[in-house]
């Protein structure tokens, strides 16, 4: 006879849910930060979390996806760049990709703009992209130098440098 865990206990507000739930099994600052701006339709701006919409409504779901985003957003900002480097390089880690071609395809393609909540000011965006500039940069010439490209190999030898 097969055994049921009970479902995980509905939290009262979608903030709650979504901390609990979702952003407390996300290891690192950037892999939050990332993670929330993608919810974000790229078109509208608008959040999206189907499983939040359905439990609390739009209007409260969105406002939880809205205020998580810039809250890791400035928690992310308020890191010493060692932390930073740090903290990118333990969610690079979990990507299949090796950092050295995650960061060149970011600096390429600029993606890593699209990660800045809409409420952030202009002095923030700008400091998040050139602090994350800096340590994709420093990715790239890690791999020009002849380091590790391969994500297992990359991940293995704790290869991004800490600034």
């Amino acid at each position: 006879m097969p055994r049921f865990r009970p479902a995980a206990k509905l939290e009262r507000s979608a903030l709650a849910d979504l901390c609990k739930n979702t952003l407390s099994r996300i290891p690192t600052l950037s892999g939050q930060l990332i993670y929330l701006a993608t919810l974000r339709d790229l078109n509208s701006g608008t959040y999206r979390h189907h499983g939040l919409i359905a439990l609390f409504g739009r209007d409260e779901a969105v406002k939880a996806l809205k205020e998580s985003h810039q809250v890791a957003f400035q928690a992310w900002l308020n890191l010493s760049l060692a932390e930073k480097s740090e903290d990118l390089k333990n969610y690079l880690r979990t990507l299949d990709d090796s950092p050295e071609e995650i960061a060149e395809h970011w600096l390429k393609s600029g993606v890593y703009r699209t990660y800045v909540p809409a409420a952030a000011i202009r002095a923030e965006a700008d400091h998040f992209c050139k602090d994350l500039e800096t340590l994709l940069q420093l990715l790239r010439n890690q791999a020009v130098r002849g380091q590790p490209r391969s994500g297992a190999d990359a991940r293995d030898r704790d290869s991004l440098p800490l600034v």
